[in-house]
């Protein structure tokens, strides 16, 4: 037998499973299972990202200048004070590394991104849930979880799964019960499609605090899930130590070119906002009107909570869907098992799924797709 033994935590973690992509049965399906941008990415990314080709040979900018200042000018902040990392999650690990490890504790709410608990579990914390209220992150009840032994609170603002936020107020109420070596984590993935004034990505509580991070992705609005590239705004003495960390060549260079045109591209990064802005609520009513559950949302997506009567629960209606080629999120992973999370897709893609949900809700789970 081995001697090796891995860090404690390592073995108690459930490996992260994303949303499902195909669907064995299907040639073809329309997937509304990851969140990513409906109208995909901009036409300029990709011509950047082809340009690339020939150079393929030769390492990136390990310290992406460039896209740190494009992200700089896009959003009026401070170039030296943004690290780029491989998306937003090696960003969440390198700050667990950085600043947490055995015996000590990560916070998150109850309901918060899967990956919170397993970064936590990683380098050996304990990973912390606090409760919610009406599956929004509870101001109150994540700082009655704070201890001597607290060090990181990883929040996503606005949250997945649920779609819920916090306001400024909320969230600026929550730094300033924070003693000052407990970090601050703002993971403000799907900031670009918040259109609420109470709402802030973080920003200005960074400019603030030493104690408070903010990290964004090009993953969402901008549809470049499968280039993984996002970033974190830092106080002066965190982005040295993420750079300490971080390997040195961790966005690839058509990543970087294609997130730096993406970001200079705002007719697209417009119309997808729009395009969400309209389909949003027009799922949410439909979805309303057959029955059917659809949380406030104020991301890219819809939790969506089924009765469970009659054969009609999330489960059921997930095989359905999948009949009908359409694979949105089982989310009982996160506590969820009567909801299914469904990304606001096309506008033929958002009819299908409405659709399909309303037929489901007559039949029931005994009913079929014929």
């Amino acid at each position: 037998m081995s001697g090796l033994v891995p860090r404690p935590g390592i073995l108690e973690i459930k490996p992260y499973k994303g949303g499902k992509s195909r669907l064995e049965e299907k040639s073809e399906a329309i997937k509304l299972s990851s969140n990513e941008g409906a109208l995909g990415p901009s036409p300029k990314a990709m011509e950047a990202y082809r340009a690339l080709a020939p150079d393929l040979h030769r390492y990136p900018d390990g310290a992406c200048a460039d896209l740190r200042a494009a992200i700089g000018t896009r959003f009026g902040l401070d170039p030296a004070r943004i690290v780029c990392g491989a998306g937003s999650d090696e960003l969440l690990a390198l700050l667990a590394r950085a600043y947490a490890g055995p015996g000590d504790e990560i916070l998150r709410s109850a309901h918060g991104f899967a990956m919170y608990a397993i970064t936590a579990s990683g380098v050996g914390a304990r990973p912390v849930a606090a409760p919610e209220t009406d599956l929004t992150a509870d101001v109150d009840a994540l700082l009655d979880c704070v201890t001597p032994r607290s060090r990181v609170l990883f929040l996503a603002n606005p949250n997945n799964p649920t779609g819920s936020y916090i306001d400024e107020a909320a969230l600026r109420r929550l730094r300033a019960g924070l003693p000052d070596n407990v970090l601050l984590v703002i993971d403000a993935a799907y900031a670009e499609y918040v259109g609420r004034n109470d709402y802030t990505a973080g920003e200005r509580l960074v400019d603030d605090h030493d104690n408070v991070v903010m990290t964004r992705t090009f993953s969402k609005l901008y549809a470049l899930g499968g280039l993984r590239v996002g970033w974190a705004y830092c106080p002066e003495p965190v982005a040295d130590i993420l750079n300490r960390l971080r390997p040195p060549f961790n966005v690839t260079a058509p990543a970087q070119a294609a997130a730096i045109a993406a970001l200079a591209d705002t007719a697209h990064a417009e119309a997808t906002r729009a395009h969400n802005d309209r389909w949003l609520p027009w799922l949410a009513e439909k979805l309303t009107e057959c029955g059917l559950h659809a949380y406030p949302s104020v991301a890219n997506f819809l939790l969506v909570r089924f009765p469970g009567d009659g054969g009609r629960d999330a489960a059921a209606a997930d095989r359905f869907l999948n009949a009908r080629g359409i694979i949105a999120r089982a989310v009982a992973d996160y506590g969820l098992p009567d909801c299914l999370r469904i990304t606001i897709g096309r506008e033929e893609e958002n009819r299908a799924v409405a659709g399909a949900l309303a037929d489901f809700m007559v039949a029931g789970g005994g009913g079929t797709d014929d």
